[in-house]
């Protein structure tokens, strides 16, 4: 079947029979024919549960192997997936199950310590998916099938289970799949609706342009429960019949860099964080020596400088990989020139949630810095503005990618998806001759100056980021003026000596040299100092939403 997602997961499963597929980094390893297996057992689960195609099934924990057989097995049955962020508080996840109407909730043991099952009463049980263990049930079918299960798998296939008796759902392109609950920058989450033909198309683009082959190996870092870790950590190495390593725990940078040099993976996606906080803390400190700035501007030494950066960054990822791809918030520019400087083999990319998720990509090799690629295949995209090369204004798409709409919420369907069905992304940006999109920021972060300037609070926390002892900021209109808020780096300018006293010296100092760089209409009146961390979506981009109203 032509544009069939399942039949990829179906024809990887019979080819790469015995591969490893799935490994809990320091845990056990799946083969394919070991998921195939587990894949059939949740199968005889659903069914004789009473579980239809089409029915919602919810999916709640941290990644690891079990998540990702769980996803495939209830796909694959035909069941429409709600993955759920574990990062979410309890309540949320109780209403996006509601909501949802989810008839079954796999959970992993430490999302379901805090779950209160009555708060669920739609739920006819909850399976953890380390064992298929069922601690609540309120369907004799299912307390059933779960005790007969071994038995009812081996009347089954009673002299085996082999690579012919794999055969699962016939999905159609616009039918639904999975409902992914945004994590949302804004109050409340949505669930997007994307339909079968929009995971054929992830799938399908990443086969196009990126080149892993069985056996090649990746580490997922994302969370799965969201599509860009889904898409592209997960789904499209599963189809190729790579080997695919969960971090279980909170990818913390130690487990990742000790994760990346023992597994050394063919492929690297990454969000910004990471990287940002890797180049910050371990290279430019080296290269900010009185020595190191004379040896940079000397031609010959400088070619040689850049290469050994290059070889410890590429080997502080394994050195393994062909390129890296960042995504999912906004890079910093000064980073970002330094890996460009030093031929860093990286590429950014742009997608949303809406559109499973990809939007534009460019192959690092022809990549334009500040840019995030061109349309993805099966796409378009157009900025709404007079002059879309220099007058910034709204991007829009459409095509294969795009969703069906949010569910049991037609209101925010309309207002995103117009009667031609371009989607209204909310981001602002600018689109070159070449085809190259630049993302100036979010049209609900815009502020306005005084006369009515447009400004994008995102370009100044960006040049505000790179200023002595900025861990993090965000820039807010107050009474008509701008505020930075900012979480400064405590241990680097303790590490120097620094007092609480000399921190607020250094951010006003900041705040003067930042006004220098920026129009009068954007200067910052003040700074205002935070204590901890800002809160952020399991995608790292910061709730700006909880500081908005933030009191000077």
């Amino acid at each position: 079947m032509e544009q069939s997602f399942i039949a990829y997961i179906e024809n990887s499963i019979k080819k790469n029979w015995d591969l490893d597929a799935l490994t809990d980094y320091n845990g056990a390893t799946l083969q394919y024919k070991d998921v195939a297996r587990k894949i059939e057992k949740l199968h005889i689960i659903l069914e004789e549960s009473g579980i239809k195609k089409g029915d919602k099934i919810a999916i709640c924990g941290r990644n690891s192997s079990f998540w990702g057989v769980t996803f495939l097995s209830v796909i694959t049955y035909g069941a429409v997936v709600v993955p759920i962020l574990h990062e979410f508080k309890a309540d949320n996840v109780h209403n996006i199950v509601n909501h949802s109407e989810a008839r079954l909730l796999f959970v992993g043991d430490v999302v379901w310590e805090n779950l209160n099952e009555a708060a669920m009463p739609l739920l006819e049980g909850i399976v953890l998916m380390n064992d298929f263990s069922v601690p609540v049930s309120r369907s004799e079918k299912l307390t059933h099938a779960r005790e007969h299960l071994n038995e009812m798998f081996g009347q089954k296939y009673p002299k085996n289970f082999r690579t012919e008796h794999v055969s699962y759902h016939k999905d159609k392109p616009e039918e639904l799949a999975v409902i992914n609950y945004t994590s949302g920058t804004t109050s409340y989450s949505k669930g997007v609706m994307l339909p079968y033909r929009s995971l054929w198309s992830n799938t399908r683009f990443a086969q196009e342009v990126l080149t892993l082959n069985p056996g090649d190996k990746i580490v997922s870092i994302l969370p799965m429960a969201h599509m860009y870790g889904l898409a592209f950590e997960f789904l499209y190495e599963f189809t190729q019949g790579c080997h695919i390593y969960f971090l279980t725990r909170m990818p913390s940078p130690k487990i990742i860099f000790q994760a990346f040099a023992e597994v050394k993976p063919n492929l690297v996606i990454a969000v910004p964080l990471i990287i940002e906080k890797i180049i910050k803390k371990n290279i430019l400190p080296k290269l900010e020596t009185p020595t190191m700035k004379i040896l940079m501007k000397l031609p010959i030494i400088n070619d040689k400088i850049k290469a050994t950066v290059r070889e410890q960054m590429i080997n502080a990822f394994g050195g393994n990989f062909s390129e890296m791809i960042i995504g999912g918030a906004a890079f910093n520019k000064e980073i970002e020139q330094f890996l460009k400087m030093i031929e860093f083999p990286y590429t950014v990319g742009y997608g949303m949630t809406e559109c499973g998720p990809i939007i534009c990509y460019e192959d690092w090799k022809q990549f334009k810095m500040g840019s995030c690629g061109k349309v993805a295949p099966r796409m378009e995209i157009k900025v709404l503005s007079p002059d879309p090369e220099n007058v910034v204004g709204e991007i829009v798409c459409k095509g294969d990618n795009v969703m069906l709409g949010y569910y049991k919420n037609e209101e925010a369907t309309k207002q995103t998806i117009d009667k031609d069905g371009w989607l209204h992304t909310g981001d602002l940006g600018v689109i070159d001759a070449e085809g190259n999109l630049t993302i100036k920021g979010r049209s609900k972060n815009m502020l306005l100056g005084a006369s009515g300037q447009n400004i994008y609070p995102e370009e100044i926390e960006d040049m505000l980021n790179n200023l002595p002892y900025v861990a993090e900021s965000i820039i807010v209109q107050q009474n008509d003026k701008l505020v930075g808020l900012v979480y400064p780096d405590f241990d680097d300018a303790f590490a120097h000596g620094l007092t609480n006293d000399d921190i607020e010296k250094v951010m006003e100092e900041n705040r003067i040299e930042l006004n220098t760089l920026l129009p009068a209409y954007s200067q910052i009146a003040k700074m205002k100092i935070y204590p901890e961390e800002f809160e952020k979506t399991p995608k790292k981009s910061i709730k700006r939403f909880l500081y908005q109203e933030a009191k000077g």
